[in-house]
């Protein structure tokens, strides 16, 4: 099983979880089963929020499931259709965050969990 986690700085599993998935500037993949870390590029890190395209980024990794602080309604739909589950993150590190997914301890999110805007108070993050 392959994660996805959004990171601002890549200091593998200590790096922390950034709070949205679309602007996060690099993706790290970590593969549960290898327990192998992968750092991707997001290169569609500028843009107007909700016409983000981040799937470009990682859309060849074989992911089963995202784990980050927020994310908007179009990506949660786009990586649903595509058999992805996303995970709200706590506070904290990757690794940190892959032991409470080991352990099902993350919230599974839904379109209601979605941020709306990111200046719009609504919790978007962690």
């Amino acid at each position: 099983m392959k994660l996805c986690i959004p990171i601002m700085e890549n200091k593998g599993l200590e790096s922390i979880v950034y709070s949205h998935f679309g602007s996060a500037s690099t993706f790290l993949i970590y593969d549960i089963d290898k327990e192998s870390v992968e750092e991707i590029d997001n290169s569609d890190k500028q843009h107007i929020h909700g016409q983000c395209h981040p799937m470009n980024s990682i859309d060849n990794k074989n992911i089963d499931a995202i784990v980050v602080g927020g994310i908007g309604a179009r990506a949660i739909n786009k990586l649903q259709a595509n058999n992805i589950k996303v995970f709200r993150s706590e506070p904290g590190t990757v690794g940190f965050n892959i032991d409470l997914f080991r352990k099902n301890m993350l919230q599974e999110l839904t379109l209601d969990d979605a941020c709306a805007h990111h200046s719009s108070g609504n919790g978007c993050g962690s």
